[in-house]
């Protein structure tokens, strides 16, 4: 299966906008060749800022430039973007309801051998409270161009979750975003699976060899959008197959897990099984990292298996 990172998705489609969209402005905090804006930045120069290490300041800078008329993305480490500079996105973005675009690439235990101080586990959660911001993580390189798209378009402060490594690619080149729609990638009845990210192929792997080797019926829905959710489809997935699992490369605290849980707990309350990170990631490689966390296709299927066991 083809791979390609989110990250790269995310600087080869600001040059394919540029053109089109003459008010894009690129913000870095001396990552430009980690997110992936060094590119745009070699064609635009007059139309990318490179702050230093100083993420506080770039979310500052990019809410003036908003105000001006621009379309600032604003890119640095997850971690950074949304943990260090988090008063200012909240201050200066958010309650000012700018057009800015917080970037946050190398999020995720995905993001390997950086280690935890840059593992980015609690983004979602930190900024799922705060009012006006959307927040969207793709899970394939397609996925990622086509959001980029909206995210030109669109007049919301919103931020924009990558990877670092490679991924499957699930969707082709004419894959079309919608905000606040999950996209099912395989119909089932016996478990629904949600999931954005990273680890939405593991998951449509993991439900294809439990359909093939244990005979379960699995629902996997891509929910990308975050921040506005997509509740009809969750509900719905809910009621057919009375059972939600959620993985993803964040806490099991505040991210889609926690924003699922929110949704049946008011409408359909059902059994939920949030998979994901309850403590800091470590040093590895990505595979050795998912492996022992059982984020892989393996683990997911194992935490399944577990879960399709509990009697009601």
């Amino acid at each position: 299966m083809e791979k390609k990172s989110t990250r790269a998705a995310f600087g080869d489609a600001l040059l394919e906008l540029a053109e089109e969209f003459p008010e894009i402005v690129t913000l870095d905090a001396d990552l430009s060749g980690s997110t992936k804006t060094k590119s745009f930045a070699a064609k635009y120069p007059e139309r990318s800022f490179n702050l230093g290490i100083a993420e506080q300041n770039m979310i500052g800078f990019a809410a003036g430039l908003a105000l001006a008329g621009k379309i600032p993305f604003a890119c640095s480490f997850a971690v950074f973007s949304t943990g260090r500079a988090w008063e200012q996105v909240r201050q200066s973005v958010a309650y000012a309801d700018l057009n800015v675009k917080v970037v946050g690439s190398h999020a995720g235990i995905l993001t390997g051998e950086d280690g935890a101080t840059h593992q980015a586990l609690e983004d979602i959660a930190i900024l799922r409270s705060i009012p006006n911001m959307k927040i969207f993580s793709p899970s394939d390189y397609y996925e990622t161009k086509s959001l980029v798209r909206f995210l030109a378009k669109d007049k919301s402060p919103a931020y924009l979750r990558l990877g670092r490594s490679e991924v499957p690619v699930l969707f082709d080149e004419d894959f079309e975003f919608k905000e606040g729609k999950g996209v099912t990638l395989k119909e089932g009845k016996d478990l629904a699976i949600f999931s954005h990210g990273s680890t939405t192929a593991y998951c449509l792997e993991a439900a294809n060899l439990l359909e093939k080797e244990k005979g379960l019926s699995i629902e996997v829905v891509n929910l990308s959008s975050i921040k506005p959710l997509d509740e009809e489809s969750i509900i719905k997935s809910a009621k057919k197959c009375g059972r939600v699992f959620v993985a993803e490369d964040h806490s099991v605290i505040g991210g889609l897990g926690s924003a699922v849980c929110e949704v049946l707990a008011e409408n359909f309350p059902c059994p939920v099984f949030r998979h994901g990170m309850s403590t800091f990631g470590e040093s590895g490689t990505p595979q050795d990292l998912y492996r022992k966390y059982k984020l892989d296709t393996e683990g997911i299927n194992g935490k399944v298996l577990e879960f399709a066991r509990v009697k009601n």
